[in-house]
């Protein structure tokens, strides 16, 4: 991981809200992820998750309110250092092959000798033959693995991950797990927004969110993550939510996350 200051928050948000119009879309949120945490964020479609990596990462401007990374404000330079982002929507240069990929992004972080380090990550998503192809003539999924181990190629002190089981085979699932994973044993803070609930009780912290609000902030161990996908915002159920009583049945996933076992090459 890359340095940073231990008296700073992997990630502090003051009132940060963001609306479209007089629609809102997040509502004002405070929030403070201790340096090294692993957090989950679940939550419906259009539970707000999306928009707030986008504005963590600095690519969605916020309507009000403050956030850092790592002690820098978010969009600037320092933060973006100190940040890595994999986005729920795989891009890429038209013209610039796996591995062209990963040695731009690589030595733009000035990263010494990423050769065996990108080497790893490819033969551990099992795409290593692909390197010297084009990513975009991908499928999704392979898209997907492509995207993996381009935010894991730099140092980063602070991870940003959206909806990244999309369009994965069970091998990539289990690569990406162990990933994350390792990034978090070597001391970096992981926000992981999910669909997929079967990763959730890896997690240090797990915030669930409804309609632009926060209805959860807790352990993960005991939720009852079916509840909490389908919990209505704050000013609806009050403190009638009881997110560790249990249900018959608590479903791995969410619907709507998609699966591309077509990709297992």
């Amino acid at each position: 991981m890359s340095e940073i200051d231990d008296r700073a928050a992997a990630i502090s948000t003051s009132e940060l809200s963001k609306a479209y119009g007089e629609v809102p879309a997040l509502w004002p949120i405070d929030l403070e992820v201790p340096a090294g945490q692993r957090l989950s964020l679940i939550g419906h479609n259009g539970s707000g998750k999306t928009t707030l990596i986008r504005m963590l990462a600095g690519v969605l401007e916020p309507t009000g309110g403050t956030a850092t990374i790592a002690g820098h404000p978010i969009g600037s330079p320092d933060a973006r250092a100190a940040m890595s982002y994999l986005s729920d929507q795989p891009v890429f240069y038209d013209d610039l092959s796996v591995w062209q990929h990963l040695e731009y992004i690589a030595r733009l972080h000035r990263t010494d000798d990423w050769e065996d380090h990108a080497s790893s990550l490819l033969d551990s998503l099992g795409i290593a033959h692909r390197a010297d192809d084009l990513p975009i003539t991908f499928s999704r999924g392979l898209k997907q693995k492509a995207s993996i181990a381009i935010a894991f190629v730099r140092p980063f002190d602070v991870m940003l991950i959206d909806e990244p089981f999309v369009g994965l085979d069970s091998a990539g699932r289990s690569a990406l797990l162990d990933l994350i994973a390792w990034a978090h044993r070597d001391g970096a803070s992981m926000v992981v927004a999910t669909h997929e609930l079967t990763s959730v009780s890896a997690s240090d912290r797990l915030i669930a969110l409804s309609d632009g609000q926060v209805v959860y902030d807790g352990a993960p161990v005991g939720a009852d993550l079916d509840l909490l996908v389908t919990a209505a915002p704050p000013d609806e159920v009050g403190d009638s939510i009881d997110p560790h009583a249990t249900t018959d049945t608590a479903p791995d996933t969410v619907p709507d996350g998609e699966v591309d076992d077509s990709d297992a090459e």
